[in-house]
């Protein structure tokens, strides 16, 4: 789900986990997504050709407000955080970019944090995770190089933008979320503003299960992304990935986790070999824990 480093949830126990998923469930009654505050309906329908200027702030609002009909104060905020994530080298291809700019964020997150849609880390969306900040989803979604008509499989949905973000580069998404009452608030957002007229995330494909076990009826995935920290690569995702194709997964015990790129690749005999690389060098990024449906967590950190 996301990049978190506030509750230190990794040693809580598997009963003491549980009651405090179900009482984050209550609490997160007052904190429901912002969908609908931020516009009412989208102008231009999405489509491929489709593509925001780059050369400035003016003629990004201006074209964002006419096409997609969001609001000037958010588009304001979007741009400022666009402006970082070249400078500090999170996204470098164009149609990243791209896939950054036409995202709404402040959709995707909760009312009382409306405001810090666009801030640099994370932020509570209820049930003990977070949405990644925009810096980490960047970095992550373009390592994996996405591309039109790629399979990309998400683990850990949580408040739904990075699927978001993905959806304007690929039109074959499907992602997995664990707590049950979170997928299902989320998948209302998908609904809720596809009613409204963003057509690009029809093509996010939802469900409540374990993720470690990846979605097999619809593999081999081109790319899989992976929003939860883990001590180790889940044999079943290396599995499900296409030769040739690419995971990113952040990997280590609680509290330490690297973000590797993997490059899963066939030799001549047929065999595989599985490259590794760390997309920030070495840098530590915090992870709430990948966790089983029973409650038990599989040894690192989950989020998004």
């Amino acid at each position: 789900m996301s990049a978190f480093t506030g509750f230190g949830l990794a040693g809580v126990s598997s009963m003491d986990r549980r009651k405090f998923l179900h009482w984050a469930g209550i609490l997160a009654t007052s904190m429901a997504p912002s969908v609908g505050k931020a516009n009412s309906t989208v102008p231009v329908m999405f489509d491929w050709a489709m593509a925001p200027p780059l050369d400035g702030r003016e003629s990004f609002v201006n074209w964002m407000q006419k096409n997609r009909g969001e609001d000037p104060g958010f588009l304001d905020q979007r741009w400022d955080r666009y402006l970082q994530l070249i400078a500090h080298h999170d996204v470098w291809d164009d149609r990243d970019k791209r896939a950054y700019l036409l995202t709404p964020r402040e959709e995707f997150v909760t009312a009382r944090n409306l405001s810090r849609a666009y801030e640099w880390h994370y932020l509570d969306i209820g049930y003990g995770v977070t949405i990644t900040g925009p810096h980490t989803v960047a970095r992550m979604t373009n390592a994996i190089e996405v591309h039109q008509g790629d399979k990309v499989l998400e683990i850990g949905t949580g408040s739904g933008y990075q699927s978001a973000y993905l959806s304007h580069l690929t039109d074959k998404i499907w992602t997995i979320e664990i707590i049950k009452p979170l997928a299902q608030r989320t998948r209302g957002i998908y609904d809720g503003l596809i009613s409204r007229g963003y057509g690009e995330f029809a093509a996010i494909t939802t469900r409540n299960a374990d993720g470690y076990y990846g979605w097999e009826e619809n593999a081999p995935f081109d790319k899989i992304i992976v929003t939860c920290g883990i001590d180790h690569i889940p044999p079943p995702l290396l599995k499900q990935l296409k030769p040739g194709g690419m995971m990113v997964i952040p990997v280590g015990p609680p509290g330490a986790q690297h973000v590797l790129k993997v490059v899963k690749q066939q030799e001549p005999d047929g065999s595989f070999h599985v490259a590794r690389s760390d997309i920030y060098g070495g840098g530590i990024i915090n992870f709430v824990p990948f966790t089983k449906l029973e409650g038990e967590t599989i040894n690192g950190t989950h989020s998004n």
